[in-house]
């Protein structure tokens, strides 16, 4: 999935799970739950020795989800996702040198940001997409602020403390281009809860409420 492939699937469903699941049988019914509500993008959170052994597993019980990788910061991560034949990856800082290696590797790694100097910077070594981070600290409009002194801006994905009600506000009033959901997607509730499962069809669709 190189970055035009990973910019049109987010066109067509701008949101992204981050998953840290403690133990593989969860992870494994997370994503199954994801792909029940028709959600596409998953990154795991590359920081469990037996992620690598659950990814087959994961691509054949879950054809329609595109896996990734979330908070790589190593290049010893980077070439684990690189075995795994994962195709995209995300990592929470700006680190030009994993990028090199990433581009080496055939993946797509998408830096986070946080200062107009990174975005700047992650533009400058031909980033077209970033993830901004922590963006609740920053709030809605800020990547719009960007805009004037900026000028042309990467395809910006919102991360870091967003709850499925924040996440809708930025998409619908156009503050960036897609939202990542990480411990509050799922909240405290059990997998099994109804109420999990209208939560998670109501942000794949949301014209259906």
């Amino acid at each position: 999935m190189d970055p035009a492939a990973l910019a049109a699937s987010l066109a067509r469903q701008p949101l992204l799970a981050v998953l840290r699941p403690r133990d593989p049988q969860r992870a494994l019914a997370e994503v199954e739950l994801l792909q029940s509500v028709g959600w596409r993008h998953v990154e795991l959170a590359w920081t469990a020795p037996w992620l690598t052994q659950l990814i087959p597993i994961l691509r054949e019980r879950c054809p329609q989800v595109h896996l990734g990788a979330a908070s790589v910061t190593t290049a010893e991560q980077l070439d684990q996702v690189a075995a795994a034949e994962l195709f995209y990856a995300f990592m929470p800082v700006w680190q030009p040198e994993l990028l090199l290696r990433a581009r080496d590797l055939g993946i797509t790694l998408v830096p986070g940001v946080f200062t107009p100097t990174e975005v700047h910077q992650a533009r400058c070594h031909g980033c077209t997409i970033v993830k901004l981070f922590p963006a609740t600290a920053l709030g809605v409009h800020y990547w719009s602020q960007l805009r004037a002194p900026l000028g042309p801006l990467p395809i910006c994905i919102a991360a870091g403390g967003l709850s499925p009600e924040t996440a809708l506000q930025w998409l619908q009033t156009g503050a960036v281009d897609a939202v990542a959901l990480g411990q509050k997607l799922f909240g405290n509730l059990s997998l099994d809860d109804p109420a999990l499962r209208q939560r998670l069809r109501t942000l794949v669709n949301p014209s259906s409420e």
